[in-house]
């Protein structure tokens, strides 16, 4: 009597719904509160600054979803630094490694490449450069520029922490890291251990041990990601309305068609071609890219990409451990392909000014070699000024686009980490390492998360 009153209990008792659905509640939730907040209107205009006040809604949500990215900020660091010494050490466990890595890199290469044509195109056929309404004033040098000498110079790292600092104008000193040092110095480090050996162990057990404990606390943080998405999306809703994306209409519409092609139509065709259910893809990583849409980082995604390609996709974890990491910081089709030429395109014919076929390729060409440029935690103005300086655009054009860049970039993100679920899969089938039931096999409710959980601190990236 008391067990089938215990049974019962159990059964009867309320359950959160998935984390996907989770998100998308936020995400509703989000635009309703956004356009609350907007139509309140903005609590008057500060007399010292004459900058915008906002109302206590607009600054509750900007605050909630500021929260979540600093979070996610304060742990990208060691993340990646031990997720890539990790990984790079797993692949003397790998049959054919140095194999692997390079066909990891030449699909990242091939779908950046195609994702890149597909922006091109676009940019050509819609010519959002013409039908724009905005005008010149907007258009402004933005804060954080690129160009292939600060690319190679970033590449040298200031300290093995990769932290820069900065004083303000108050006499405080900030600190920031820069991704891509913090990928070459851990890409040395890994290596170095592979190459002593033995004698490393003990700090390789280290680094994994370590790498449990941040991914713990990481997934803390990416709990919380249904609220943060309330934040972020009304935040932006309430800030920038449908004002801007009206007067950049076009402009949207073609990134988040090009955008659509690669997801819907480049994607699918390449999963086809390898015999595998495009279904079972979608529905296995949908909790990483719904979380990538949200947190608008590929790196603070990691994670949960790592693991949905592992548990759902059924990658072997040796390479998946490698692979994804790896992707993390430089396969992205959204910042780095379809938006850059999208945007180039926009610049010059806003200035009207006429690209050659050399100017087209030398997009193609900063898309697929320059990637790695948009290493962090959100944003693509880096990949952007860098193609612009390639070709000689103004980099005032920029500004004409800062206004929807958040909006933009939330598609942008989840078409990265789509990528970087992708390339692993296509591989592992090539390579026929691929676990072909564990893809097949139906999705459990959020099945994912027990691989998360259930790691052991020795054998997180083993």
């Amino acid at each position: 009597m008391n067990t089938s009153v215990t049974a019962e209990k159990k059964s009867t008792r309320f359950r959160l719904p998935s984390f996907g659905v989770q998100v998308l509640i936020g995400l509703v939730l989000g635009v309703v509160l956004g356009l609350v907040a907007r139509s309140m209107g903005a609590d008057g205009v500060d007399a010292t600054t004459g900058e915008v006040d906002p109302n206590w809604l607009t600054e509750t949500l900007s605050t909630i979803g500021g929260t979540f990215v600093t979070l996610l900020r304060a742990v990208v660091p060691p993340l990646v630094f031990l997720a890539i010494v990790a990984s790079i050490a797993n692949l003397r466990d790998v049959t054919g490694a140095a194999r692997l890595a390079w066909r990891t890199l030449m699909w990242f290469a091939i779908t950046a490449l195609i994702a890149v044509v597909i922006g091109i195109v676009l940019g050509l056929v819609l010519q959002p450069g013409d039908h724009t309404s905005v005008t010149s004033d907007a258009a402004s040098a933005p804060s954080t520029t690129g160009s292939w000498l600060d690319f190679l110079t970033g590449l040298v790292p200031a300290n093995v922490l990769g932290l820069e600092g900065s004083a303000s104008d108050d006499g405080s000193v900030g600190l920031s890291f820069n991704v891509l040092q913090i990928l070459v110095v851990s890409i040395a480090v890994g290596i170095a251990t592979l190459k002593v050996g033995e004698p490393a162990e003990p700090f390789l057990a280290f680094v994994r041990s370590a790498l449990a404990v941040v991914q713990k606390v990481l997934w803390w943080i990416i709990l919380l990601a249904p609220i943060a998405t309330v934040g972020l999306l009304g935040n932006a809703v309430a800030s920038y309305g449908w004002d801007a994306l009206g007067s950049l209409g076009m402009f949207t519409v073609a990134v988040y068609i090009g955008l659509a092609l690669v997801v819907a139509g480049v994607y699918p065709t390449l999963l086809r071609l390898h015999g595998l259910s495009v279904r079972q893809f979608f529905s296995g990583a949908w909790p990483a890219i719904s979380l990538a849409f949200v947190s608008r980082s590929s790196v603070g995604t990691m994670p949960v990409t790592e693991s949905v390609t592992v548990k759902n996709l059924g990658v072997p974890r040796s390479y998946g451990s490698f692979a994804v990491p790896l992707g993390a910081t430089t396969k992205m089709d959204g910042c780095a392909s379809i938006y850059p030429a999208i945007s180039a395109i926009f610049v010059a014919q806003f200035f009207g000014l006429d690209l050659s076929v050399t100017d087209y390729v030398l997009i193609a060409f900063v898309s697929v070699i320059g990637s790695a440029a948009t290493a962090g935690v959100t944003g693509a103005t880096v990949m952007l000024t860098l193609t612009l300086s390639t070709l000689g655009l103004p980099l005032e054009g920029v500004g004409l686009l800062l206004a929807i860049d958040p909006i933009l970039d939330m598609g942008r993100t989840a078409v990265n980490v789509t990528g970087q679920a992708l390339v692993p899969t296509i591989v592992a089938k090539r390579e026929g390492i691929l676990d072909q039931a564990a893809y097949d096999a139906p999705r459990g409710r959020d099945a994912w998360r027990e691989d998360v959980d259930a790691r052991e601190p020795a054998t997180a990236a083993a």
